[in-house]
């Protein structure tokens, strides 16, 4: 048996040939002791992923730009480019994708992963999207390949980097401004993307899918739409549905009340009472209760007490329907009838923050009085 084992190997090995064994390499650490990075963040609902090698300083302070890092463009002795930018790390091209279009420095990019290049300069440097992600680092750069460049201008840096680094700095909602960082020295470019329409692309997109077979998903699409003022008519659309028999949102109030929202927001006031008129049986304590609040700080304290007194009325002398009430007689100026649901609820909370908020509103109602 063991003779046969020996046979087959060797029959293997004569089939493969001895260039194909020649080709297999272990894993080991990347060459020139460069570290591979990777580095991913979410602007608005857009990934941003880097992918990138961390060459080190090593000692070559004061040499690395404008010299190991050259200006421009250069002929690097091998591959098919005559003039290179610089990978932008080392090793394999740096690649950057992201999941959504983007702006890069206020110009626009499609979703996709792209190559990224640097044309160095002191002064200003040339940022380089390539269609082409695939390549060893830039020794076959073809800049019909670019899908964008932009020109941004490096900015010295207080403290020293020893290894090449991608981070991400100054986030806000919708944007977030990507700095290369190594030695001294900071290359920063700005992406911005546009939230609201992103968000209704993939609103559209998986609202066809089995994530559209609940009212619940129906609802937070129109919910945006309202929340963002964007959209309306669309979204009164996707209101009509979460509200419908099909996905079972015709008994809940969250969804009727978006709806509501967005007629309201679409200037039909009088549809929208009557429609929060018919969701308002459909609605628990807590939600008729936040309700109610949300009322007093749109200053409709008439409103807001109506609310109260329902919630109350389905669920009597609770702690949560005591405060209500305090809260709506309040809204009207009648500080006289707020004090005893006051008073009801301050024996009945529990929980520090609760038991503080009826606390003050005690002795507010007291001092009034």
């Amino acid at each position: 048996m063991k003779k046969l084992l020996i046979a087959a190997l060797v029959a293997v090995i004569s089939q493969l040939g001895f260039t194909g064994l020649a080709q297999a390499q272990l894993t080991s650490t990347p060459s020139g002791g460069n570290k591979k990075a990777s580095v991913t963040e979410m602007i608005g609902i857009t990934d941003v992923t880097i992918n990138y090698s961390r060459p080190h300083v090593n000692k070559r302070d004061g040499h690395i730009w404008g010299e190991l890092v050259y200006n421009g463009y250069a002929d690097l002795g091998f591959g098919t480019s005559k003039a290179a930018p610089w990978r932008a790390g080392a090793n394999e091209n740096t690649t950057i994708e992201f999941s959504t279009d983007v702006k890069i420095e206020g110009q626009p990019l499609a979703a996709g992963r792209y190559g990224f290049f640097i044309a160095y300069g002191a002064d200003e440097s040339t940022l380089i999207f390539s269609k082409n992600a695939t390549s060893w680092g830039s020794f076959f750069y073809n800049p019909a390949e670019d899908a964008l460049r932009v020109k941004v201008k490096p900015v010295p840096a207080a403290n020293s980097e020893e290894w090449l680094k991608y981070e991400f700095t100054g986030q806000a909602a919708t944007s977030a401004v990507v700095q290369l960082q190594w030695e001294k020295m900071i290359i920063p470019f700005k992406i911005d993307v546009d939230l609201p329409a992103t968000q209704l692309a993939i609103f559209r997109k998986e609202l066809r899918t089995d994530k559209g077979f609940s009212w619940q998903s129906w609802e937070q699409a129109a919910a945006f739409c309202v929340q963002n003022k964007t959209n309306l008519e669309e979204g009164l659309l996707w209101a009509d549905t979460a509200t419908s028999a099909n996905f079972g949102g015709n008994q809940v109030f969250q969804a009727w009340k978006t709806k509501a929202s967005i007629l309201e927001a679409l200037g039909r006031g009088a549809e929208a009472t009557a429609t929060i008129k018919k969701a308002l049986p459909y609605a628990n304590m807590n939600e008729l209760y936040f309700y109610g609040k949300s009322l007093i700080a749109e200053k409709k304290g008439e409103e807001a007490l109506e609310v109260f007194k329902l919630d109350y009325q389905k669920h009597p002398d609770d702690f949560l329907t005591n405060t209500g009430m305090a809260r709506g007689y309040m809204a009207v100026g009648d500080n006289k009838k707020a004090l005893p649901y006051a008073l009801k609820a301050q024996k009945q909370v529990t929980g520090k923050i609760n038991k503080d908020t009826i606390d003050k509103m005690v002795a507010t109602l007291q001092a009034a009085k």
